[in-house]
């Protein structure tokens, strides 16, 4: 059996949910595997639209287990709430459904205290978080002071872990002027929680192992795009883990021959929240038009992205750092009234050309893009299901991209609706 691992090729954003929830319908186990509830997706059913954090996308399906694996960064009162919403829209989640890896690190009131502290101290230095506490609750977790979801099983073992993070937190926050942070009511209102996680709480690298022995389909659900994994973004501007495919292993608990075909989801133009390099980035009426018409704003935050050109020296990139298999090509619709389309081939660094991005920030922020125009297609592509109906600019364009990013397209996206979508290859079928 394929297992599949989806991840975002560029700063997020990309369009996963809509992928993710094609394939999710075709797999038999869906995992979330690292970041927090600073990312989301969106999904649309029948209809209903369902907004997800936490939750894997398989959540919304029935017959199909959802898990949090120990990768991810729990905000738990976030995931009650979550769970508390989907169950009003009818969908049933239960420990027969759903699990959470025991050995998954809570993210705590201090974390996002201390998340908004930092951000607003910044300034202009700000790194342009959600402010939801993720980079604080990763920080402890490497630190060897945070809190898992095991500790919530014993009282006396929870009273001491408060200890040893407050500790920590409690210095941080006098230095700063802050009011210290009381354990005895925060352990009070873990321990009223305590039964609803623990309730899903399971060993799941256990559980992988049962279900790769059943021959069960497993998609590993990948938050956030490879431009913000901490080791191979644009830092410091990224987020708190790794976001890149290998990381499926790590957080979850599962080999790497665990893994069969990495897919990487690609918009046709590149978007960016939040600070940060951001080469192709389009200041102008042009980059307007690709944040209206593609609807470019948060799923979780409803900040505004930033837009512009496609850029294939980055997807490339992301494309070896990861071992991308193939690209999932989305929102090619929104280019359809554009006179000519720009793709970012080279950058230029102090008069030097380079086909990479370097990995210092000072030089990210400095380099120009080199670009190839294409004549635009001034016809809509929205709903087209076979690549042969595409107008042929829209087909030049497609190919120069595949060509240049080294990378076979599986699939094209043309409208947010799930049946809108171009098949070129199955992940799960190969």
């Amino acid at each position: 059996m394929k297992n599949v691992v989806v991840v975002g090729s560029q700063w997020g954003d990309e369009g996963k949910g809509k992928i993710v929830d094609w394939l999710s319908d075709q797999a038999d186990i869906v995992i979330r595997f690292q970041g927090g509830h600073n990312a989301g997706h969106t999904l649309v059913i029948n209809g209903i639209t369902y907004k997800l954090r936490l939750l894997p996308s398989g959540i919304v399906r029935k017959n199909k287990i959802s898990i949090i694996g120990n990768g991810v960064v729990v905000d738990p009162w976030a995931l009650l709430d979550e769970i508390k919403e989907i169950r009003s829209k009818g969908v049933q989640v239960n420990k027969n459904n759903f699990m959470i890896s025991e050995s998954a690190n809570l993210i705590l009131p201090f974390h996002r205290e201390i998340d908004e502290i930092r951000e607003e101290a910044a300034g202009k230095g700000k790194i342009g978080t959600t402010r939801r506490g993720i980079g604080p609750a990763y920080e402890d977790k490497v630190g060897r002071r945070s809190i898992r979801v095991m500790d919530l099983r014993s009282e006396t073992n929870l009273d001491k872990r408060l200890e040893t993070v407050l500790l920590h937190h409690n210095a941080i926050r006098k230095g700063l002027g802050k009011k210290v942070f009381e354990k005895q009511k925060l352990k009070e209102e873990l321990l009223k929680i305590a039964p609803k996680i623990l309730e899903f709480s399971q060993p799941v690298w256990l559980k992988i192992d049962e279900f790769k022995k059943k021959g069960k389909k497993i998609l590993f659900e990948g938050a956030q795009g490879i431009l913000l994994d901490v080791d191979h973004g644009t830092y410091p501007f990224v987020t708190s883990s790794n976001t890149v495919a290998s990381s499926a292993s790590t957080g979850t608990g599962c080999g790497p021959n665990s893994i069969n075909y990495v897919l990487g989801i690609t918009k046709a133009y590149t978007t960016r929240v939040g600070e940060g390099p951001f080469p192709t980035e389009l200041k102008d009426d042009i980059g307007t038009l690709l944040g209206s018409r593609g609807k470019e704003f948060g799923t979780v935050t409803s900040r505004k992205r930033r837009c512009g050109w496609f850029d294939g020296v980055l997807v490339r990139q992301s494309i070896k750092i990861s071992g991308i298999d193939g690209i999932a090509l989305t929102k090619l619709d929104v280019l359809d009234e554009l006179d000519e389309i720009k793709m970012c081939i080279k950058y230029e660094l102090n008069e030097k050309k380079i086909d990479y991005l370097p990995a210092a920030v000072e030089d990210q922020l400095k380099i120009k893009p080199i670009y190839k125009t294409f004549a635009g297609w001034k016809s809509s592509t929205q709903g087209i299901k076979d690549i042969e109906a595409l107008p042929q600019n829209a087909k030049n364009y497609i190919y120069a991209l595949e060509d240049f990013i080294g990378t076979k397209i599986s699939s094209i996206s043309t409208s947010p609706e799930r049946n809108d979508t171009i098949l070129l290859e199955n992940p799960f079928e190969i």
